[in-house]
């Protein structure tokens, strides 16, 4: 039993020299606020409740250093880019803005983002109802782009 111990032990310590690599990107240049206007409110919600996982400008918790929750959280902020990244933009063509604009509004709608998971940890993340309105006010004002 201790052999078993001390092996998950180093195991443990060997993999935290395996750090995935950071999502913090200060290139501005393809930003959606290059293109659209946003009111102050509608960035202030994206940058609190969306912008860790859905841009290049992920604030990493005190966690994020200690592998395996580093590759978990590596693993969430990508997955969560290749639906949607703020940071990114002017690359979508027309019909790849449509079709997330048209996305963002459902699962606003739905409320299924933020995910509860990352409310549970990021209290300030949950929008209320003012702000759901908001920023459903403000996609509608962008739907037909």
């Amino acid at each position: 039993m201790k052999k078993i111990l001390l092996g998950v032990l180093v195991v443990l310590i060997l993999i935290q020299f395996i750090s995935p690599q950071k999502n913090n990107s200060k290139d501005y240049t393809n930003d959606i606020t290059t293109e659209l206007q946003i009111p102050d409110e509608v960035l202030q919600i994206i940058k609190t409740s969306c912008a860790d996982c859905h841009s290049n400008l992920t604030v990493y918790p005190w966690y994020n250093k200690i592998a395996p929750f580093s590759w978990y959280l590596a693993q969430h902020v990508n997955e969560g880019k290749e639906h949607l990244n703020f940071s990114e933009w002017t690359k979508y063509n027309k019909d790849q803005k449509n079709h997330i604009i048209k996305d963002l509004k459902e699962v606003i709608k739905k409320r299924e983002m933020p995910l509860t998971t990352y409310v549970l940890i990021h209290k300030n993340a949950a929008m209320n109802e003012s702000q759901n309105k908001l920023f459903l006010d403000w996609i509608n004002t962008i739907e037909k782009y």
